[in-house]
């Protein structure tokens, strides 16, 4: 099997290609690679390379930056997203795309099924959204797959941002106290787990279609950042505090918890948390 992996030196695109290293011809392909703003360009390469399996893991993740400049979001995230699909609807490759907790507005306090209609409060789930939308309509086998929270060892990529959980390890080596919000309710995501459930997604076989993966659980940033500070045996005072404490472009949800009901739940993300804390640390 030929495999096709975009954004593979971001932090979930280097897990992926980790995770499907021993697939099959695997081609890892960043910015350097393919310059993704340059339509005739991607559809060039992908004509060329032919894959059997597309993963695509490149996009905008600046959240409030989508709020001034939702055109550029918009492209990498949906224009980009649907004009790859349709390749790969014209040349029988099976695509793989990432998500997120961000197309739901977040009113809903028993969590998102696969089935629920996104309606997404900032430019960025707007983006996403759409992105979506382009994806199912371009008649391509493809696997949707929706994450929150992402986080793991930081990506290679000049683009790459780094993770609330390496930022609350830098901050609780530097400060004895930090104010973090106390709302807005999802479940943290390891990348390896992320990845390796995309594998066995894959691998199975599993029905084309919408797919919840995150960790099992949930929290508010200030219960995240509580957890790593404990898992990293940092003593700091945390001040659970409003959204409004902090001045954000973009609105976020409240409770954007995803509910898997398709496939086995992974580990809690405590678990994963404490892995991912205690392999940082060596």
């Amino acid at each position: 099997m030929k495999i096709l992996i975009l954004g593979a030196k971001g932090m979930l695109g280097q897990e992926l290609v980790r995770a499907f290293s021993d697939m099959g011809e695997l081609a890892a392909w960043d910015k350097e690679e393919l310059d993704l703003t340059r339509p005739d360009e991607v559809s060039r390469r992908l004509t060329a390379f032919m894959p059997d399996l597309l993963l695509n893991a490149a996009a905008w993740n600046d959240v409030d930056r989508a709020e001034k400049e939702e055109e550029q979001a918009k492209y990498l995230n949906a224009s980009l997203v649907g004009s790859i699909a349709d390749i790969c609807q014209i040349l029988a490759i099976t695509i793989v795309h990432f998500s997120t907790d961000y197309v739901f507005e977040g009113t809903k306090k028993d969590g998102y099924a696969e089935d629920v209609q996104p309606s997404p409060l900032s430019a960025y789930g707007r983006t996403k959204a759409l992105g979506e939308k382009l994806l199912q309509q371009s008649g391509a086998e493809y696997y949707l797959i929706r994450t929150s929270r992402l986080f793991g060892a930081a990506g290679r990529s000049a683009l790459a941002k780094k993770s609330f959980v390496d930022a609350m390890l830098e901050l609780g080596r530097s400060r004895g106290e930090v104010d973090l919000i106390d709302e807005e309710v999802s479940s943290p995501t390891y990348v390896v787990d992320l990845a390796a459930a995309t594998r066995r997604l894959v691998a199975d076989k599993k029905p084309f279609g919408i797919y919840h993966l995150t960790n099992s659980g949930e929290c508010t940033w200030y219960g995240f950042g509580q957890k790593i500070f404990e898992l990293a045996g940092l003593k700091v005072k945390v001040n659970p505090v409003s959204g409004l404490a902090f001045q954000r472009e973009a609105k976020r949800p409240v409770y954007s918890a995803l509910r898997n009901t398709k496939l086995p739940p992974l580990r809690s993300w405590e678990q994963a948390l404490g892995e991912y804390v205690k392999v940082r640390s060596i």
